[in-house]
């Protein structure tokens, strides 16, 4: 969440980055500082009504005190319609708060400066691309067909245990997905994040912290019983772990990875782009995330798009990397890198993990913080990544790898299999 003084010293530069997103912010932005000025009236009105209170509260007190009673007993008419003065204006003061929270909940994050103007995906920006995609030959097979022919994902099962989007993974698809997971975690807490295990659901608290909620897509499946929400990434738990926290600044950066199911209600269209593992409700992800000084923020965002890289260099997949124009960039972000590999049976690339700084905008929401070296409390940056999404990876595997002998595992891959080929 933007923080108001921010809005009200830079509202030039607020209405044109967020220009970026194909939104014309400059009602939303004027009625920011309209609401906000009448707070700080409301505000100080209450502050002068409640010490003229306490004030004469005083001076009936020692009216009394010296016999004068009839003296404070004319005061006490004034204070009692102070007392209903400062009623009313707590009560403006409390709807104006949260007309202007509610609206500020309402405004994306303002795009970083490198941010390219653009409406939709096909607007992204390349900015790397490595390695070869191979050369298959006319009889490439998609991986949801691969997955039948060697009896690895039932995705039909799935369908009929739970619905579409919900895969069963069998034998060495199992494996091979487990593999993964402990590949990905043990890569990342060699680079220095500390793994944890989080909840799988959180309470509406945590989803506004990190932007989730207020959820106005309905992307987030809601347990309407207890009033909780299954997770659409690691990001949320993890991230909240530093909900209302007062750091110290030699703590910094903290650096965490965590693996967790994701699920997502998200509504896709139909057609091959969607089928099999290209878009699921619940798939399983490794997520890398680091609270960082201001200062340094986007020195670490560079670290951990490095470390994706190094990651897919070894996977020896062929891949690239967008950064996102602000029409496709995601509600708390101010700079996003995707990574997608390239589907050589399917002909097209697949996004498997987005590499976001968010500033200031989820630290706001989460009141995170640490004491500067001058005493003050400043909010901290706060960034995550993808380590990765593991179906389209799975996917790009499956395809790429595909032989006539059967599909090779990746090298770096065999000590977590146990196996060289699925077959």
């Amino acid at each position: 969440m933007l923080q108001v003084p921010f809005i009200r010293e830079n509202q030039d530069l607020v209405i044109t980055r967020l220009a970026k997103r194909n939104i014309d912010a400059t009602k939303m932005i004027a009625e920011v500082i309209s609401l906000d000025e009448e707070r700080r009236k409301t505000q100080a009105e209450l502050d002068n009504t409640l010490a003229e209170s306490n004030a004469l509260s005083k001076e009936i007190g020692m009216l009394y005190k010296s016999g004068k009673a009839d003296q404070a007993n004319a005061i006490k008419d004034r204070t009692a319609q102070l007392k209903a003065d400062s009623k009313a204006l707590t009560e403006r003061l409390n709807n104006t708060s949260e007309k202007l929270e509610e609206l500020l909940s309402k405004i994306p994050n303002v795009p970083h400066e490198s941010v390219p103007t653009g409406n939709t995906d096909e607007d992204n920006e390349e900015v790397f691309r490595e390695g070869d995609i191979p050369d298959l030959g006319d009889n490439a097979l998609p991986h949801w067909e691969l997955a039948k022919k060697y009896d690895i994902i039932d995705f039909e099962l799935g369908n009929k245990i739970t619905g579409a989007g919900f895969p069963v993974y069998k034998g060495k698809g199992a494996k091979l997905q487990r593999a993964l997971i402990w590949y990905f975690l043990d890569k990342n807490t060699a680079a220095g994040y500390q793994e944890v295990q989080v909840p799988h659901l959180v309470n509406e608290a945590s989803g506004f912290g990190t932007g989730q909620l207020p959820d106005k897509e309905g992307q987030m499946y809601h347990v309407t019983g207890d009033n909780l929400y299954l997770i659409p990434t690691a990001e949320v738990p993890a991230t909240n772990i530093f909900r209302d926290e007062l750091l110290k600044e030699d703590e910094l950066p903290k650096a965490l990875t965590s693996y967790t199911p994701c699920f997502r209600r998200e509504a896709g269209s139909y057609g091959a782009h969607v089928r099999g593992l290209n878009r699921l409700h619940q798939f399983d992800k490794v997520e890398i995330l680091r609270v960082e000084h201001p200062t340094r923020s986007y020195q670490a965002l560079d670290e951990m798009v490095n470390h994706v890289k190094t990651i897919l260099e070894e996977l020896k997949l062929p891949y690239r990397i967008l950064r996102l124009c602000g029409g496709d960039l995601g509600f708390t972000s101010a700079l996003t890198y995707d990574f997608e590999v390239f589907s050589t049976a399917q002909d097209r690339w697949l996004e498997i993990s987005s590499v976001s700084n968010f500033e200031t905008f989820q630290a706001n929401r989460l009141k995170l913080r640490f004491k500067n070296s001058n005493g003050k409390s400043e909010l901290a940056h706060t960034l995550n990544g993808s380590s990765l999404a593991l179906p389209r990876v799975l996917a790009g595997i499956l395809e790429n790898y595909q032989t006539e002998k059967g599909i090779k595992i990746p090298e770096v891959l065999v000590p977590y299999t146990g196996f060289s080929y699925i077959d």
